[in-house]
């Protein structure tokens, strides 16, 4: 931002640096003519050159000139910069966007978290107990992969941190981290702006690091997938808790046959996804590169708040029913114009709680696609209830994927 003196104002500087100061009637011309000798102020001391001194205006001129500067000062330092040491990091998460209705602007959510990896002072079996892991790893392979998903476990989460995002040359600042290292507000962008939107988080400078996180923006209408993960799109055996664990922690996750391409069908036919999983964000980049090394459509994410050191520990073995509508009820509420597909299994409660949303969201809820890992068939008694005067053609129970491949047409 460039800093100048109007034209005017430069000239009157210039005149007067020549002596050549403007005539104001007969007492400018009588000055002119050096009857009236302007004072002279020493610079340096006795027996040292003299300066005429520049009158008011243009004085004030200098003086505005010289607080501009500071302002532009000002304004470029990077006020909003989060104070990260050289260990910490800034992990965002994919959240969605929508346009508020009275501005017409882009309302767009952040979540954020900030730690430092790997320093609680925890031991990987206090870890193992505290999960609720029988056995240990049986190989390297399996310390290898205990190591890599509990990382996000025994972080030291960071309280305090200022955190701002910049995109383009604008900053936005966002709020300060809690205790759990968790930070959420948002920013708005006119509407003219609207586009996948990528920010970065605001750093000190001379940090080289770029972390980076992104917001998907829905429009008013459209098609959602809200879309569950463990045994949905990834093998996860829930209804075995040792084994359970064992695939979160133990083993590579495994992709359900078939369901990254029946999502891909989806997105490319316009729908957009919300990922709700009721495991903690402590996996959350474990499932990421889940997702996107299995090519399922990116989207949003919705996960359990969990610490190990508060009652959130406990909300790690809470039954799905409990958490799932509080985070879908929220997004049918915001969008009431959308449609929604809810993709689930009969491994826990999905069809219970997708059955008992469909009545209370009937004009939203256009399908519902229920994965069989119970050998259910649909005329089980247990379906009759859970979606008890929701109409037949909306929910479908399903063993391939390809049965449900043409439901967005």
């Amino acid at each position: 931002m460039a800093c100048r003196l109007t034209s005017a104002a430069k000239a009157e500087m210039s005149h007067e640096r020549k002596g050549d100061l403007p005539q104001r009637g007969a007492e400018g011309a009588k000055e002119a003519a050096g009857t009236n000798t302007p004072r002279l102020f020493p610079i340096g001391g006795e027996g040292t050159r003299h300066r005429t001194p520049w009158p008011p205006r243009v004085r004030a001129d200098s003086q505005s000139f010289f607080l501009l500067c500071l302002l532009c000062l000002f304004v470029a330092a990077p006020v909003f910069a989060a104070d990260l040491r050289s260990d910490e990091r800034v992990l965002f998460y994919p959240t969605i966007g929508w346009r508020d209705a009275a501005s017409g602007e882009w309302r767009v959510p952040v979540h954020a978290h900030v730690f430092e990896p790997e320093r609680r002072a925890l031991t990987a079996a206090a870890l193992r107990t505290a999960l609720g892991l029988v056995a240990e790893p049986k190989n390297a392979a399996e310390r290898a992969v205990f190591e890599s998903r509990t990382r996000g476990f025994l972080a030291d989460n960071e309280r305090g941190k200022r955190i701002s995002v910049r995109i383009g040359e604008r900053v936005f600042p966002i709020g300060e981290s809690e205790a759990d290292g968790h930070v959420r507000g948002e920013f708005r962008l006119r509407v003219a702006e609207a586009k996948p939107v990528t920010f970065t988080a605001v750093t000190r400078a001379g940090d080289p690091r770029e972390f980076r996180g992104n917001a998907h923006l829905l429009t008013d209408t459209g098609l959602s997938v809200i879309s569950d993960v463990d045994d949905t799109i990834k093998v996860s055996h829930v209804r075995d808790r040792q084994a359970l664990l064992r695939k979160t922690f133990y083993e590579p996750f495994q992709a359900v046959v078939g369901m990254a391409a029946v999502y891909r069908e989806w997105a490319a036919d316009g729908a957009s996804f919300h990922y709700v999983s009721a495991s903690p964000w402590q996996l959350y980049e474990p499932l990421a590169e889940f997702t996107a090394t299995n090519s399922f459509p990116a989207g949003s994410w919705h996960m359990k708040q969990f610490r190990v050191k508060d009652s959130s520990f406990l909300a790690l073995l809470n039954s799905p029913e409990d958490y799932k509508p509080g985070v879908i009820e929220p997004l049918l509420r915001q969008f009431p114009q959308r449609r929604f597909i809810l993709v689930g299994d009969s491994g826990e409660r999905d069809p219970e709680i997708y059955g008992a949303l469909a009545r209370k969201f009937p004009e939203q809820v256009h399908r519902i696609f229920i994965r069989d890992v119970t050998s259910e068939d649909a005329k089980a008694a247990r379906y009759e209830s859970a979606f008890k005067d929701v109409p037949r053609e909306r929910w479908h129970i399903f063993r391939e994927p390809k049965e449900i491949q043409a439901a967005v047409q």
